[in-house]
């Protein structure tokens, strides 16, 4: 019985120590848990700090910024190219869009030495829509060659070594405008033979040489008793553009059944000499279909009042939006140039007197309406 109280005892006594072994190590674990608590606490505070640096870089002024470089400032169309630019710095409060240019697209010289000037302020990428197709191309290799992103708008350089390009297809587009062109000619009753006067604003532009090359191709295939003439050069000067269509029409006035007006500058003046002729000689005018590119409220007016029959409108807001996308894209690491295509068709849009008052068309044919800022 002695000894039986006696392993009783000695069980009670090793139970006693286990219980005190285990409890010290709850205690323990308890402890090392607390002592974690003040870790993640400091794991968050970091965190605060690092956003509110953050917003301390963006509140002062450190911002990403991208210089959007266009062709002219006194154009409607480039003003329209900004458009989309500075919305997109306001989607994107990290960025500061800051605009530079020639006041005229004749001045590509001009051009040269913005662009060459800009990449010595070391911004973080360029959106930039070359005059020419070699103006440009040596201060886009040297600012890609630096690390900054550079996305092309509407025309093309002779380099490739871009993130992308922003524009329309022009070549297919000028092929639109041609069926456009010739189905008129039809509904009015007019023979598929004649002249047809080219007013181009100059030459070595890519985007328009491939506009008229895509009009003049269609015509040969859809209509090809038509004859163009060749290019006659503005120096994208609006007052040019309409004497330059008048003594187009001066030296063909037994044969001329049309006009193609290449961009903004020159379908402004086309617009300016067919009002005129309306006036002077309304019969002339009826057999004479007038198309151009762009959309100047000058040429908008003109399709209004009957004397340009179709204006090809492109995108010139998605153009400045996309291309600063594309820029920032780079420069933030969420995608690579090698991401990219190397082409984005921004579209075209034919506007004529059936669709110009359209409400869906508004902010085509004026993206100033869109502004938000």
């Amino acid at each position: 019985m002695r000894r039986t109280n006696k392993i009783l005892v000695v069980a009670l006594a090793l139970i006693m120590v286990l219980a005190a072994i285990t409890g010290c190590g709850k205690k323990e674990k308890t402890e090392e848990k607390k002592a974690d608590e003040p870790k993640t606490e400091e794991k968050a505070e970091e965190k605060e700090e690092k956003a509110e640096e953050k917003e301390e870089k963006t509140s002062d002024g450190k911002k990403i910024e991208i210089g959007v470089l266009i062709k002219g400032t006194d154009s409607d169309f480039w003003q329209q190219v900004l458009v989309g630019a500075y919305n997109f710095g306001v989607d994107h409060p990290d960025v500061n869009i800051t605009e530079y240019g020639p006041t005229s697209e004749a001045d590509s010289a001009e051009q040269t030495e913005i662009l060459d000037n800009l990449i010595t302020t070391k911004p973080d990428g360029i959106a930039i829509a070359p005059t020419l197709m070699d103006n440009c191309s040596a201060g886009i290799d040297n600012a890609m060659s630096q690390g900054i992103p550079v996305a092309v708008i509407d025309n093309k350089p002779s380099t490739d070594n871009y993130v992308a390009m922003y524009a329309t297809d022009a070549y297919a587009a000028g092929g639109l405008v041609a069926e456009k062109f010739v189905g008129e000619l039809e509904a009015r009753g007019i023979a598929l033979e004649g002249f047809v006067g080219l007013v181009s604003p100059m030459a070595g532009q890519d985007t328009v040489m491939k506009r008229e090359a895509g009009f003049i191709d269609k015509l040969k295939e859809i209509a090809p008793d038509i004859t163009v003439g060749e290019p006659q050069y503005t120096d994208n000067d609006i007052p040019k553009s309409l004497s330059t269509a008048e003594d187009i029409y001066t030296a063909n006035k037994d044969t001329i059944v049309g006009y193609f007006a290449a961009n903004n500058a020159t379908g402004s003046g086309l617009a300016g000499f067919m009002t005129e002729l309306m006036a002077s000689n309304p019969e002339a005018a009826k057999g004479i279909v007038a198309v151009a590119f762009d959309s100047d409220q000058a040429e908008v007016d003109a399709v209004k009042a009957g004397a340009l029959y179709c204006i090809a409108i492109q995108n010139p807001y998605e153009m400045g939006y996309q291309a600063c996308q594309a820029v920032y894209d780079v420069i933030t690491g969420a995608k690579k140039v090698d991401d990219f295509e190397a082409f984005y068709d921004t579209g075209v849009s034919l506007v004529d007197k059936e669709n110009v008052e359209d409400p869906d068309m508004q902010g085509i044919i004026d993206p100033f309406t869109l502004k938000k800022y």
